[in-house]
C-alpha cells in the first residue's frame, strides 16, 4: 500500500473516554498532535469523531449511557459542545486549525446538500483546516430514526465521509490493534489478520460483538464500513487509536493493524 494523500481517521469512544468517566485527555493529545503531524508531511486530514455521549455523560455526571431518545440528544448536545472545545485547544497548541461539520444520512441522499456539504470539506481542507466531524444526533428525531434516515454509528458515518470527499484511505482508530480470528479478550491464542482482500461470510462472522456503555459500535460496524470504503475503491485500516505510531503507519502505507485493500 503505497502513501496516500486524503486520509479519512475515524476515532471511537472508547478511544476517547475513559472506562470510568470523562474525557481521556491523553489520547485526545496524541491524537491532535499526531494528525497535525500528518497534516503538515502533506497530507490531507479529516477526522470523524465520536464520543459526543460519552463526553456530555461525564459533563454531566451520568453513570450510564441514557436510553431515552430525548434525553440521548440533549447528552449529545452537551457533550458535542464540550468536545469540539476540547478539540479547538487541542489541535490548536499544535498549530492545528479545526473545522466542525454535523449531519445526517438524509443529507448525504439529497444531492444539493450533498454537493454543499462537499463543498464545504473541500472549502475547509484549502484554508488549511482539519474537518471534524459527527453525526447531527440533535436533530435525530423519532421519525428519523425509524425512517433509517440516520447512520446509528459512527464507522459507517467514516465510510460515508471517505467515499464522498474521495479519500485515498480510511484509518479506523479503536481499542484494539485489528481483526483477529478469534476474541483476544478471552483467547490469548486469537491472532491478528493482517490483510483482508475479500469480506466474505468469514470474514463478517469473524467481526461479532458490540461497542462499550459509551459507545454503540463494534468489530461488526468497522468491517461493515470496511466494506462500504472498498465498494468505493478506497483501502482501509483498522488499528489501535491509543499509539500513535499506528496513525503514522498507515499515512505512509505501512503496516498497521488490519488492512482491507481494495487492490
Amino acid at each position: 500500500m503505497g502513501e496516500k494523500k486524503r486520509i479519512v481517521f475515524k476515532v471511537g469512544t472508547s478511544t476517547l473516554c475513559h472506562a470510568a468517566s470523562g474525557l481521556n485527555l491523553r489520547n485526545i493529545d496524541m491524537l491532535a498532535r499526531a494528525l497535525t503531524d500528518i497534516k503538515n508531511e502533506g497530507h490531507e486530514v479529516i477526522l470523524v469523531s465520536s464520543g459526543a455521549i460519552g463526553t456530555g455523560m461525564g459533563k454531566l455526571r451520568l453513570a450510564e449511557r441514557p436510553s431515552d431518545l430525548r434525553l440521548k440528544q440533549a447528552v449529545s448536545a452537551v457533550g458535542q459542545c464540550e468536545l469540539i472545545h476540547i478539540y479547538d485547544k487541542f489541535f490548536g497548541e499544535y498549530g492545528a486549525m479545526v473545522g466542525q461539520i454535523l449531519f445526517t444520512k438524509e443529507d448525504v441522499d439529497r444531492p444539493t446538500v450533498r454537493q454543499n456539504l462537499l463543498g464545504t470539506f473541500e472549502a475547509l481542507i484549502k484554508l488549511g483546516a482539519i474537518p471534524i466531524v459527527n453525526e447531527n444526533d440533535s436533530v435525530g428525531i423519532e421519525e428519523i430514526e425509524s425512517e433509517q434516515k440516520v447512520f446509528g454509528d459512527n464507522d459507517t458515518l467514516s465510510a460515508t465521509v471517505a467515499t464522498l470527499t474521495r479519500a485515498d484511505l480510511l484509518v479506523i482508530l479503536t481499542d484494539i490493534d485489528g481483526l483477529y480470528d478469534g476474541d483476544p479478550r478471552v483467547d490469548p491464542g486469537a491472532r491478528r489478520i493482517p490483510v483482508v482482500r475479500e469480506i466474505d461470510d468469514e470474514i463478517a462472522a469473524l467481526a461479532g460483538g458490540v461497542g462499550s456503555r459509551f459507545g454503540t459500535g463494534g468489530m461488526a460496524t468497522k468491517v461493515s464500513a470496511a466494506r462500504i470504503a472498498l465498494e468505493a475503491g478506497i483501502d482501509v485500516v483498522i488499528t489501535d487509536g491509543s499509539e500513535p505510531k499506528n496513525l503514522y503507519a498507515a499515512a505512509r502505507g505501512l503496516a498497521a493493524g488490519t488492512l482491507f485493500t481494495a487492490s
